[in-house]
């Protein structure tokens, strides 16, 4: 039997970059916790076929795609999971782009625009169309995928650092600004995890050593490592939590 503090049955959860890595794996834990979930990223055949597998295996879920950084998408988004399902009661801004692997100095004035418009812009719009309907209904959860590289300087990363750092600041201030409406925003900061999103560090086995010798835990962290914690984050378990930036990087950042 699942504790009620972490039964999301009924709820209706929208996870952006929801096919793969962390998101696909937040999709998959909130299912099991009772919860019907938006599959969504920027390929309709990606989501069709991770909601497919997950109505296979009796949870509810349904595919709408859409490219964050784009706000007719977004609109499209919100409103196709509307007439779905009625509601939006868990939000997860999780998609994110990061195009550029080297220093700050050599960033393109479109590279920087494409970081910033799809990982801060797009939320931010995103959070513009949801908030307002939580708030009628009087409840909410919504959680950002924030990083440790927004909390630190990076050499080879630190524009999407600069993008990440920015989306934990929109869950304070927006956590400040909808509480009182029973809405919680909350960002989780994952350190180094194992997804096609870090393919560009994972492929080098000289810095994979390294950062599992500077991480107490002594490995690299997995997609469900993250998916425990949104769970924590979107369940009634964490009812006294909002405008947190919550840390999971197996310790790296305490040493």
């Amino acid at each position: 039997m699942t504790s009620p503090l972490f039964d999301l049955t009924g709820k209706v959860a929208l996870i952006t970059g929801s096919t793969k890595g962390i998101g696909r794996s937040i999709a998959e834990e909130m299912t099991r916790c009772g919860a019907k979930v938006v599959i969504s990223s920027r390929k309709a055949e990606a989501c069709e076929q991770v909601a497919g597998e997950l109505k296979a295996q009796g949870f509810e879920a349904t595919a709408i795609p859409c490219h964050v950084g784009k706000k007719d998408e977004l609109q499209n988004l919100v409103d196709q999971t509307l007439a779905t399902w009625g509601q939006i009661d868990v939000l997860v801004c999780n998609a994110a782009t990061n195009p550029v692997y080297g220093a700050t100095q050599d960033m393109t004035d479109e590279a920087w625009d494409k970081i910033m418009d799809t990982n801060v812009k797009g939320t931010f719009w995103l959070t513009q169309m949801v908030l307002p309907g939580m708030a009628e209904r009087g409840s909410g959860a919504v959680v950002m995928l924030s990083s440790i590289a927004g909390l630190r300087g990076n050499t080879v990363i630190g524009t999407y650092g600069v993008s990440k750092a920015a989306e934990a600041a929109l869950a304070r201030n927006l956590a400040v600004e909808w509480g009182p409406k029973g809405i919680r925003v909350n960002a989780i900061a994952p350190g180094l995890i194992q997804t096609d999103f870090a393919k560009a560090l994972l492929e080098d086995p000289v810095r994979v050593q390294r950062a599992k010798d500077k991480t107490p835990l002594r490995r690299i962290g997995e997609p469900v490592d993250i998916a425990g914690l949104a769970v924590f984050l979107a369940a009634p378990a964490s009812a006294y939590i909002t405008g947190q930036v919550i840390v999971a990087d197996g310790g790296e950042t305490a040493c």
